[in-house]
């Protein structure tokens, strides 16, 4: 079990990935081709479930793409069983507290960081891939390294207890949500405004601080390519079906003007 988006950016790589959203396998081999890091498989905002986003987690595996999920909720069962479907990081919505923080901690990290409930299911192949069998101490320590956790500052009450949440054992980084979290400022996307550029600032600060990987969410490639000047570690571009329609809007006015 190897994580390829920690290790690029644990050698100082940014990543680029997308949100999924169009609910084909087909899609996520044509991302993974495209030469993206990863993928969120979106339960939140998207249909799916623990089922189908198992279909797509093996797409994106088939094509290097690393997998990875935002969770419906707060809860054990949103987080265990996208981790069980081999979701190899999450993205955690509405994070208001430090205790809903060692929530996700005690439902998405094995033992000794968390209480992740154990069973051998299809992320570890059943228990027959080869980190699975050397006991279950190399099995907790590999995918507790391995899976990433992911809180989305998208809220008041997170930005004022970041540098609390990000200092609790077993999370790996803060994943930015501008718009919500514009919108919880008072001042929905208006991304020029002081006060919000501040606060997207001020995240990857507090995480760059806190030896935390720093994610945000970019709309299109100009802001992205801001972000990354930021200094963020990762930058989720847009999503599948978006990005999709604007390039073909832009075949169809080419060709037909």
């Amino acid at each position: 079990m190897k994580n390829m988006v920690r290790e690029k950016l644990l050698a100082g790589e940014p990543t680029l990935g997308t949100f999924f959203e169009t609910g084909s396998a087909t899609v996520a081999e044509c991302l993974g081709l495209a030469g993206l890091d990863y993928i969120i498989i979106d339960t939140e905002h998207g249909p799916f479930n623990p089922q189908s986003a198992l279909e797509f987690v093996r797409a994106a595996k088939l094509y290097g793409l690393t997998p990875f999920a935002r969770v419906q909720e707060i809860s054990r069962a949103a987080i265990l069983k996208l981790l069980d479907v081999g979701v190899m990081g999450l993205v955690i919505p509405d994070v208001r507290t430090v205790a809903e923080v060692e929530k996700i901690v005690e439902y998405g990290k094995y033992l000794p960081l968390g209480k992740r409930g154990v069973a051998n299911t299809a992320g570890s192949g059943f228990w027959f891939e080869d980190y699975a069998q050397h006991g279950l101490e190399h099995y907790f320590e590999v995918s507790n390294r391995e899976t990433m956790l992911l809180p989305q500052c998208e809220t008041v009450e997170c930005l004022e207890h970041l540098e609390e949440i990000v200092r609790v054992p077993g999370i790996d980084g803060i994943y930015v949500g501008p718009f919500d979290l514009s919108t919880a400022l008072g001042k929905p996307a208006q991304f020029d405004d002081p006060e919000i550029k501040d606060a997207i600032a001020h995240i990857q600060g507090v995480c760059r601080a806190a030896g935390k990987f720093s994610f945000i969410y970019a709309a299109d490639e100009t802001t992205a390519r801001a972000d990354f000047d930021l200094g963020y570690d990762s930058v989720t571009m847009g999503m599948d079906a978006t990005v999709l329609t604007n390039a073909f809007k832009g075949v169809r006015n080419t060709i037909l003007g």
